[in-house]
C-alpha cells in the first residue's frame, strides 16, 4: 500500500498533464483512494470550461468513491462557473476524507470549499504537497493575489552577461537545442512580450514553432510611441495569434499612428499611467496569466525596476562579447546565484539557468 505522500505525488503528476491548456484556470490533479488503499480513480483538469480534476476522478471511481479519500492538489471549488461546484459532487459520492495541497486563492473560494465539506461531515486535511502545488500554479496564484500576469524574464546571454554585440545590432547567440527548448517553453505561456526596439531590430514572428498549443499565443509589444511598423512580420500571423500593442494614452490618441496598426490587425491597449504594472493590468483583463519577456534590455529593466519580474530563464552561451556588448540589465545588480529554486541544466553547448526572483509564495 502506498502512503499519503505517494498518493499526492500521483495527483501532482496528473495535474502537470494539463500544462499549457488550462489557462486562466489552474493545473489540478486528483486521486481517489479506497479505504483499503487502492487507487480507484484519477483525473486532471484538461482545459478551461471542462470538468474539474475531482469530478473526473470521482466519475472513474463510481460507487467505489463511498468512504474513500480524495487527494487533490487544490481546494475543491464551491461556486458555479463554467462547471458546477466540485464540493457538491464530493459530498454526493460519499467521500469520507479530502486531503488537499493548498487553499484556492480565488476570492470566490478561498477556504469556503473546505468549510462546505467540513459542514457536511467530510474530514479535511490541508498542506500535503503544498510547495509543489503552488510551484505548478505560480501564474494562477499571481493573478489571484496581484491581479497581473506571472512575468518571466527570458534571454540568451554570453558568458559575460551580454545579450547583443552592440546597441541596435541583432545578435544570434543560442544553439539549436536551446532554441527548441524556447519554443517548448513558449507553448506553456499565455503571451510573449517584447519592446518596440526588438521589433525594429529583429523583426521577429514570436511564434511557438514545432510544438502543439491548445490556445493561440498572444504576442505583446510594449511600445510607448507606437513606432511598431504595420509591415512587421508578427502581423502576418495575427489571425492565429493576436498581436497586442500596449502604449500610452498620448500615442493612442493619434489616429495617424494607431489606425495603420489596427488595419494590420493589431489590438491597441492603453496603460493608464504608462507604467509597466499598468500594462500588466491591461493584459490581466484579457485573462493573460503568464507573460514571457524576451527583450530587449529596456523592457527587461522596466519590469525589473518595478519589481515585477517573478522568474528568470537564461540561456547562457559559450560566447564572450566584451564590454561593448549590451548587458542584460544595464546598471542593475543581478546575480543568478540569488535565484530561488535555481535549476542549472545543459542544452547542447549552452547552459540553462533559471529560478524565481522572489521566493515562491
Amino acid at each position: 500500500m502506498l502512503g499519503a505522500r505517494e498518493y499526492m505525488d500521483r495527483a501532482l503528476f496528473h495535474a502537470a498533464r494539463g500544462r499549457g491548456r488550462t489557462s486562466p484556470n489552474p493545473l489540478v490533479g486528483a486521486v481517489v483512494v479506497s479505504p483499503d488503499g487502492v487507487i480507484v480513480g484519477t483525473g486532471y483538469h484538461e482545459r478551461a470550461g471542462e470538468p474539474h480534476a475531482e469530478v473526473r476522478a470521482l466519475a472513474e471511481a463510481g460507487a467505489r468513491a463511498r468512504g474513500a479519500t480524495l487527494y487533490c492538489t487544490l481546494e475543491p471549488c464551491c461556486h458555479h462557473g463554467r462547471t458546477g461546484p466540485c464540493v457538491t459532487r464530493i459530498v454526493e459520492t460519499g467521500v469520507a476524507r479530502v486531503v488537499a495541497s493548498v487553499e484556492d486563492p480565488n476570492p470566490l473560494v478561498r477556504g469556503e470549499g473546505f468549510a462546505f465539506l467540513r459542514a457536511h461531515g467530510v474530514h479535511v486535511d490541508v498542506g500535503l504537497g503544498a510547495e509543489r502545488a503552488i510551484d505548478l500554479n505560480q501564474p494562477f496564484f499571481t493573478m489571484m493575489r496581484e491581479h497581473r500576469p506571472f512575468v518571466i524574464l527570458k534571454a540568451a546571454t554570453s558568458m559575460d552577461g551580454r545579450i547583443a554585440e552592440s546597441p541596435g545590432r541583432r545578435t544570434q547567440l543560442s544553439s539549436a537545442p536551446a532554441n527548441r527548448h524556447v519554443h517548448c517553453f513558449r507553448a506553456e505561456v499565455d503571451a510573449i512580450g517584447v519592446g518596440s526596439g526588438t521589433v525594429l531590430i529583429d523583426d521577429p514572428e514570436l511564434t511557438a514553432r514545432g510544438v502543439y498549443r491548445e490556445h493561440p499565443l498572444s504576442r505583446v509589444v510594449f511600445d510607448r510611441s507606437l513606432r511598431t511598423p504595420p509591415s512587421a512580420r508578427l502581423h502576418s500571423t495575427g489571425v492565429a495569434s493576436p498581436v497586442i500593442i500596449v502604449t500610452t494614452a498620448e500615442a493612442a490618441s493619434r489616429a495617424d499612428l494607431r489606425k495603420p496598426l489596427e488595419d494590420a490587425g493589431a489590438e491597441i491597449e492603453v496603460a493608464r499611467d504608462g507604467t509597466f504594472r499598468a500594462a500588466l493590468e491591461r493584459l490581466a483583463a484579457r485573462d493573460i496569466g503568464s507573460l514571457m519577456l524576451e527583450g530587449g534590455a529596456a523592457l527587461h529593466c522596466a519590469a525589473w525596476d518595478e519589481g515585477l519580474v517573478d522568474f528568470v530563464s537564461l540561456y547562457v552561451t559559450p560566447h564572450v562579447l566584451g564590454t561593448a556588448g549590451v548587458e542584460l540589465l544595464p546598471g542593475r545588480s543581478f546575480s543568478t546565484s540569488a535565484l530561488h529554486n535555481r535549476v542549472v541544466a545543459p542544452l547542447g553547448p549552452d547552459v540553462l539557468i533559471e529560478g524565481y526572483v522572489h521566493r515562491p509564495c
